[in-house]
């Protein structure tokens, strides 16, 4: 006589469940199933939950909140830079929805990336300053890093929202430090100001 024996585990649709088969097969006593269900606990977990664990702190986050952030910000320079005198560019910019959607995501990545030691890295001289060293430990992890950049993206866009209204109200041209807002900000707004400034001189040299 011949016995194999076979065991195969199949999972239940609704989790948490298995059962194992064994099929039992003898020349002389043909195809016997012996089948045993057991019932397993189904443990939420932090590691293993798709749905808790998106929420956690990982590359993943950080990378799309990234890569999201800096797409977002594109279509208002766009316009202030291609069509500073457009309706649409003029309502788009008074507009404070993009800084309630901003601040609601730097929110969300400041409390995934803060951990028990931020403030001492925030705060680790004796005088309570920040020091190099401890701002760059603090900005080693990506979580961090990436709700950093947002912040940047919030001012900047902020800064060359006044700048365009500015230029507006003034008659000022204002593209060129709209556009420098976007990676460098304080250039932009000393390119503002230079601007201003000429911009005054020669309306009084018109006016003599």
């Amino acid at each position: 006589m011949i016995d194999r024996r076979i065991v195969v585990h199949q999972i239940h649709p609704k989790a948490g469940l298995t059962a194992e088969v064994k099929h039992n097969w003898c020349f002389l006593e043909g195809l016997r199933f012996n089948k045993r269900r057991e019932v397993h606990k189904f443990i939420l977990s932090r590691k293993k939950s798709g749905v808790c664990y998106s929420w956690l702190p990982n590359p993943e986050i950080a990378s799309n909140a990234f890569t999201l952030g800096t797409a977002a910000v594109l279509p208002f320079y766009t316009l202030m830079v291609a069509a500073p005198k457009a309706e649409l560019t003029k309502k788009t910019m008074r507009s404070s929805i993009p800084y309630v959607v901003f601040g609601l995501l730097y929110a969300y990545l400041l409390y995934l990336s803060w951990t028990p030691e931020t403030i001492r890295l925030m705060f680790a001289s004796k005088y309570w300053l920040p020091e190099l060293p401890g701002i760059a430990k603090m900005f080693s992890g990506e979580m961090t890093l990436a709700s950093a950049w947002i912040h940047l993206l919030v001012v900047d866009l902020f800064a060359a929202r006044q700048i365009y209204q500015d230029g507006l109200e003034k008659e000022i041209e204002t593209r060129h430090s709209v556009s420098m807002c976007l990676l460098f900000c304080p250039i932009g707004i000393l390119s503002h100001l230079i601007t201003k400034t000429l911009t005054r001189l020669a309306e009084k040299y018109t006016e003599q």
